[in-house]
């Protein structure tokens, strides 16, 4: 993999997209983050929470 491969598009990935990602990330203790994409570009993001009860 070349670095121009993991390069992106300033207008499919913003710093905005970028905070949003790592604030879902932050915020989740566990279960999953998804990102939705269409056309090449993130449309929606999804978090979806596991409560342990032990």
């Amino acid at each position: 993999m070349t670095k121009s491969d993991v390069s992106v598009d300033s207008e499919l990935w913003s710093k905005d997209l970028e905070l949003r990602i790592r604030a879902a990330l932050k915020e989740i203790r566990y279960g999953t983050v998804s990102l939705v994409i269409q056309d090449g570009k993130v449309i929606q993001i999804d978090k979806s929470e596991k409560i342990r009860i032990k």
